[in-house]
């Protein structure tokens, strides 16, 4: 859509497109926005913008460094990225 093009290039931000029809580009962050909403945003009432943006950067901190997945051998994403990089 035109109008949003447009709204990015003021904003100098960049479009994110994937080919037509293929729905994996986009699903690691599909799956952390689902998990941001289930484990954060539907639990907490914000009173303004900025309460809310100081809670999203607390949830992302703890997401990366504190919240271990099974997927990851029970580490946390930075554990998982540091342990690959030694190896």
């Amino acid at each position: 859509m035109q109008p949003y093009r447009a709204a990015l290039v003021r904003c100098g931000m960049q479009q994110s497109m994937s080919r037509k029809g293929n729905c994996f580009d986009n699903a690691a962050m599909e799956s952390f926005f689902a998990t941001l909403k289930a484990e954060y945003f539907h639990l907490n009432d914000f009173e303004n913008v900025e309460q809310l943006n100081a809670g999203l950067r607390r949830y992302i901190d703890y997401y990366n460094r504190q919240r271990i997945k099974s997927k990851l051998g029970g580490m946390s994403p930075v554990e998982y990225r540091l342990q690959a990089a030694r190896n």
